[in-house]
């Protein structure tokens, strides 16, 4: 039986003459197995031997944790969290790894009873030195799911850790600007959400090479929240959006967003939802009751906003034209790495209709298809991931919502919630808005200027539940 006590006043620190660590082989690519992302696994995949090594208990409070991540620096050394469901793991661990020593922090006696016959301490200034040989530079990206002895052991290895909200190496600034500052870099993600191998070689290759999104990164949602001024350039009736020419327009969205920052964890980045379709009480020369503005006259705004950081929506109001016609006449704007598209179904006529006499409505397959068509433009062009709202205010907006493909990766889809009224309404609305939802769905909400009694603030707006990832304005 190992006396820990005793070993941590007799054992002076050992510095070793030759290297006391042996990394492996550093190849690119996607390391996941039925277990979670940890120390142990982390170790596996990048140590051959280790002369010492760190145990923590797996739940333990910030100081252990602290103390862990320094030593592991220090010493080039794997740390390995400790759980009844990981003892197995952490013991197979360690005998591949045969340590001379092992340093225990946190509930020491419990922790390392039975995982080792290395010597064992409790002070890290006993570890040996590890001398790790030098090699490339190495990229850990680790989900939200490893755990933090993950992160430490990687950065023992010499690895430099990237944490990221989702599986994925686009999902935010950071995680993109590694790669490209390292382009010759050996990638290693850890988890099984990364997917596959190739799979992950094509996500960095993306990173590497695609524009950015406002606020950073590739992917709309998680590690953004959009706050928007809806309306139509030049006209103040449609929303706050056309009350002010475009630059106007970023300085007021600004200032919104800024509002939203005290109440949001995850950052908020401002946007516009454009009305480049106008529904028309009067047919119109095509017969659609659409009204579209020219593309063109649309482009100062969208390069307004791209200047500034500032992210596009182009909301379609069709009339008795279809959503899939309309957006392809928007193909130029949509090319750009910061405009998204919103479909509006409360103004999708049927041949017969017309608005206000009739709320419109849209089969779920034209929907589809003009997302088949978006998500492809997307890819074609090597575009970042794009935004598709699609606004109700009841479900049956969109007849066989629940066939909604929210499959394509090109796309991050939003149901957005239209309704306005007092607080008992709204909230009304946005129970029948959620229910039964797709999967893969995120969700928007809609304050009203006038029509709301009253407007709800960012504070009571960040209270809603399930929080909205985008907020507009009306």
């Amino acid at each position: 039986m190992t006396l820990i006590a005793a070993l941590t006043v007799a054992s002076p620190t050992i510095r070793s003459s030759g290297p006391a660590t042996e990394l492996a082989e550093a190849t690119s690519g996607v390391v996941a197995d039925d277990g979670p992302v940890d120390g142990v696994l982390v170790s596996r995949t990048l140590f051959r031997h280790a002369g010492a090594a760190i145990l923590m208990p797996a739940n333990t409070n910030d100081d252990v944790r602290r103390r862990a991540k320094a030593a592991a620096r220090r010493y080039d050394t794997p740390t390995l969290a400790v759980s009844p469901a990981r003892r197995a793991a952490v013991r197979a661990e360690l005998a591949r790894l045969a340590p001379e020593r092992v340093v225990v922090l946190g509930a020491a006696s419990s922790v390392a009873r039975g995982l080792t016959d290395a010597l064992v301490t409790t002070d890290p200034d006993d570890l040996i030195e590890q001398h790790a040989a030098q090699r490339g530079t190495t990229l850990v990206y680790l989900g939200a799911d490893a755990s933090p002895d993950a992160a430490f052991t990687a950065e023992a290895a010499g690895a430099q850790v990237v944490r990221v909200p989702v599986d994925d190496p686009r999902s935010t600034g950071e995680s993109v600007r590694m790669l490209r500052e390292h382009p010759d870099a050996t990638v290693r993600a850890f988890g099984t959400g990364f997917g596959d191998s190739r799979a992950f070689a094509r996500q960095t290759r993306a990173a590497r090479t695609q524009p950015e999104l406002p606020g950073g990164g590739q992917l709309i949602f998680p590690g953004r929240r959009l706050v928007a001024l809806y309306g139509s350039p030049g006209d103040p009736s449609l929303g706050p959006l056309g009350a002010q020419g475009a630059q106007a327009s970023v300085e007021r969205v600004d200032q919104l967003a800024a509002q939203y920052r005290p109440f949001s964890a995850t950052p908020v980045v401002p946007a516009f939802e454009i009305i480049a379709t106008v529904a028309s009480s009067q047919p119109g020369p095509d017969g659609t009751y659409s009204s579209m503005i020219d593309p063109q006259r649309l482009r100062p705004w969208v390069q307004a906003a791209q200047d500034a950081g500032v992210y596009v929506t182009l909301d379609l109001q069709p009339g008795r034209a279809d959503f899939l016609t309309q957006a392809k006449r928007y193909a130029s704007l949509l090319a750009e790495p910061n405009v998204g598209l919103a479909l509006d179904p409360e103004w999708r006529l049927k041949p017969d209709q017309v608005h206000l006499t009739q709320i419109g409505s849209v089969d779920v397959d034209e929907v589809n298809r003009t997302s088949a068509w978006l998500a492809d433009l997307t890819r074609a062009r090597g575009l970042p991931q794009k935004l598709l709202v699609v606004h109700e205010f009841d479900t049956d907006m969109v007849v066989g919502r629940d066939r909604l493909d929210t499959a394509r990766p090109e796309l991050q889809v939003v149901i957005h919630a239209d309704g306005h009224g007092s607080p008992p309404v709204k909230k009304g609305t946005w129970q029948r808005v959620i229910a039964d939802l797709p999967a893969n769905v995120w969700l928007g909400w809609k304050n009203f200027y006038t029509e709301d009694t009253p407007t709800f603030s960012p504070a009571r707006t960040m209270q809603v539940r399930p929080t909205p990832s985008f907020v507009s304005y009306q």
